[in-house]
């Protein structure tokens, strides 16, 4: 209460400004220095709870709902990169950081929902990267070699014929049967034309 007081009365004897809110879209503002402002703000909360997630008397609950409001004002972020694009301002996506721990690598997630400080040590998280560890206790990854060296020609589909001439004898046959359900139809209509002229 006091802290509110105290706030209160600055901003009465214009000493301090009160703090703007952040739009809720990041489409609403029009400047690149607006957009840029808006994105630094939400680093620094970003940072100011990163290192609280690394509070040891947190219980789980409120180690949890940290994490979420984490991967919430990541997301945050992007909009406010993506706007800072649009207005012509540099891509932070590409020159920027990746996010990584205080051990230097990088944050561990799943699907994009990252995982910081004690959220790694949550039961059910544990178990998740765990899963993800092989036996030499290194992340299982596809390197984009390993998975080129599996795509070749039939990836692709250009040896589909190659399959001792079943799909294009199969190609043939409904192709056959079309044509004669086309002709059918076709000669209905033209019996059907001539017994009207006649009718008249």
């Amino acid at each position: 209460m006091l802290y509110r007081f105290r706030e209160a009365q600055s901003i009465e004897l214009g000493i301090h400004k009160p703090k703007e809110r952040r739009p809720h879209l990041a489409s609403l503002v029009d400047t690149l220095e607006e957009a840029e402002k808006w994105r630094r703000d939400v680093i620094r909360e970003i940072s100011r709870d990163v290192s609280r997630i690394h509070d040891s008397s947190l219980p789980d609950s409120q180690i949890r709902d940290l994490n979420d409001g984490i991967n919430k004002l990541l997301r945050v972020k992007i909009h406010w990169e993506n706007r800072v694009m649009e207005l012509g301002g540099p891509d932070y996506r590409k020159i920027g950081p990746k996010m990584i721990d205080h051990q230097g690598r990088e944050v561990p997630g799943n699907r994009g929902y990252k995982y910081f400080g004690r959220a790694k040590e949550l039961p059910g998280v544990r178990e998740l990267f765990e899963q993800q560890e092989d036996g030499g206790g290194r992340a299982k990854r596809n390197q984009r070699g390993e998975l080129m060296k599996r795509v070749d020609a039939k990836y692709f589909g250009y040896r589909d014929e190659d399959d001792g001439g079943e799909l294009l004898a199969h190609e043939e046959s409904v192709k056959a049967q079309w044509i004669e359900k086309l002709r059918s139809a076709h000669d209905a209509s033209l019996v059907s034309d001539d017994s009207d002229d006649n009718d008249e």
